[in-house]
C-alpha cells in the first residue's frame, strides 16, 4: 500500500468525511452501511481494500485529496478503485467517483499546482481503472519541475450522489527521482 511505500495523506488538505449522521446514508431496514460503524479517515483511500463499506467517504459530489509521496516522483499515471457494483449493498454505484483532475503540487502549501491530467471514472466500467499522465517531463520553456513529491485529486463529479463520494483507492504510479 502507499503508506508502505512511504506515502502519507495531508490531512489538512483534504475534503472533510462524511459521517452519515442521519438515515439519508442507511439501507432499508435503517441497517448502517460498513463504513457509518467506523470512521474511515482519508488514509482509507491510500489503502489496499475493495470490501463494501472500506472506501473514505467525503461530503458532497466533489472533493479533493492530496498525497505526499515518498519522494520525488515523475508521474506516468494513477490507479482509482470504487467497488464493483454487483457487491453494493445498495446495487448502485452513484457514490464512484466521476469526472476528476490530478494536479502536482510544489510543496504542501501549493494551491494552484500543475494540472497532469482531466479524466473520467466509468462506473459501469472496470472497478479498477488506470489513467495515462501525458507529457510527464519537464517543459524547459516553463521550467515545470520534473517530479513531485505532493500529488492532488480533485474530484469534481461523482455519478449522481448528492450526499456523499466514497474514494476506495487511489494510486500514483511513476519513477522515484529523488528521495
Amino acid at each position: 500500500n502507499a503508506e508502505y511505500m512511504g506515502g502519507a495523506v495531508v490531512s489538512t488538505r483534504c475534503s472533510e468525511t462524511y459521517t452519515g449522521g442521519s438515515r439519508v446514508g442507511l439501507l432499508a431496514g435503517w441497517i448502517p452501511l460498513p463504513w457509518q460503524r467506523g470512521y474511515r479517515s482519508p488514509r482509507t483511500a491510500i489503502q489496499p481494500g475493495l470490501r463494501p463499506g472500506d472506501c473514505w467517504p467525503f461530503r458532497g459530489a466533489s472533493g479533493y485529496l492530496v498525497v505526499q509521496l515518498s519522494g520525488v516522483v515523475r508521474v506516468s499515471g494513477v490507479t482509482v478503485d470504487h467497488l464493483p457494483r454487483e457487491l453494493s449493498p445498495t446495487g448502485e454505484s452513484d457514490s464512484a467517483p466521476r469526472r476528476f483532475s490530478v494536479w502536482g503540487l510544489s510543496g504542501e502549501s501549493d494551491t494552484e499546482g500543475f494540472l497532469l491530467g482531466g479524466f473520467v471514472y466509468e462506473a459501469s466500467g472496470h472497478p479498477t481503472q488506470t489513467f495515462s499522465v501525458t507529457d510527464p517531463l519537464i517543459d524547459p520553456a516553463t521550467h515545470r519541475p520534473d517530479g513531485f513529491r505532493f500529488i492532488e485529486l480533485r474530484i469534481e463529479s461523482n455519478h449522481g450522489n448528492l450526499v456523499f463520494t466514497c474514494l476506495y483507492r487511489f494510486r500514483v504510479h511513476g519513477k522515484l527521482i529523488a528521495p
